[in-house]
């Protein structure tokens, strides 16, 4: 597939946890794809021409010969349907299918208070000094429990071979894990395999700019 038929748009800041999920949905099924930034800060997704794209105004989103579609999960589940002949990105058993798009959507519903207080670029650019809430302590609770449950004891992955879903639950546990807050160790030694993941360590090499403070 030519990398003029698939373009990621996404911030030019390169800090989005769902347009990380995204760019290694593409790296997994080894697609070529163009890189579009937009510059969030200056409301450029808000613009006619990408609103008309994206829908939504929300990125990440790709565009494959002339159709926009956002929401990172729904990228990774129309790549799976696009090019089912390279590496899947979603398990091969039904249940265990619908088990990781169940994860996929309560890690994108649920645990506001997780990604309030613990945003992730701070993954790129340190940690936050503030302890959690009472509040923030209890939803991370909910994710080690469902973690836990889904997560094999001596399993690398969720769902057997490695699926979106452990990214996109790596993603999660790594706002909590790299702030240094408490996390199982069996959890944070698996978040560290997801991130030495070629397809994450790609992601994680892409040169980025610390905000300025203010």
């Amino acid at each position: 597939m030519e990398s003029t038929k698939l373009k990621l748009y996404l911030g030019a800041d390169y800090v989005s946890a769902f347009a990380m999920s995204a760019f290694v949905a593409l790296k997994e099924k080894q697609l070529s794809f163009e890189l579009v930034t937009l510059d969030l800060k200056s409301r450029e997704n808000y613009l006619e021409n990408y609103r008309d794209l994206s829908l939504t105004c929300k990125i990440p989103a790709l565009v494959h010969e002339g159709f926009a579609l956002s929401e990172s999960s729904a990228i990774a589940e129309y790549l799976e349907e696009l090019a089912p002949g390279s590496k899947r990105v979603y398990p091969q058993d039904i249940k265990q299918r619908a088990r990781a798009r169940q994860l996929q959507a309560w890690l994108r519903s649920d645990l506001l208070v997780v990604r309030k207080e613990r945003p992730f670029d701070l993954v790129y650019f340190g940690k936050k000094d503030t302890p959690l809430s009472d509040e923030a302590r209890a939803a991370a609770e909910r994710l080690f429990f469902v973690a836990d449950r889904l997560l094999e004891e001596g399993a690398e992955h969720l769902f057997g071979d490695w699926s979106i879903a452990d990214t996109d639950l790596a993603i999660m546990l790594n706002r909590l894990v790299a702030n240094g807050d408490a996390v199982p160790a069996r959890l944070a030694a698996y978040v560290q395999r997801q991130w030495d993941r070629d397809s994450v360590r790609a992601w994680m090499d892409i040169e980025r700019k610390a905000p300025a403070i203010a």
